[in-house]
């Protein structure tokens, strides 16, 4: 399996998208300061994700994520979360 994810910064309140084909060691890379992007960003937490059977449709559903339009598409569905 291939996951997008999204991380809210608990420091700036900030998200951050990304994708891995092992979610749980990735976001311990992030809150751990392995990345770069986040490092100075933590503590993190996983706010949304979704899985896909391929790279390439994880990797197609990341880069809709970070456009003006699936950025809107996910504040919609975070809010709906939220209730």
């Amino acid at each position: 399996m291939f996951y997008i994810y999204v991380l809210k910064s608990q420091k700036d309140g900030n998200l951050y998208i990304g994708s891995s084909g092992d979610l749980e060691t990735r976001i311990k890379a992030h809150n751990s300061g392995k990345v770069r992007s986040t490092k100075g960003r933590r503590p993190l937490i996983l706010v949304y994700y979704e899985s896909f059977l391929t790279k390439t449709e994880a990797r197609g559903r990341e880069r809709f994520y970070k456009s003006g339009a699936g950025r809107r598409v996910l504040k919609e569905k975070l809010e709906e979360m939220e209730g």
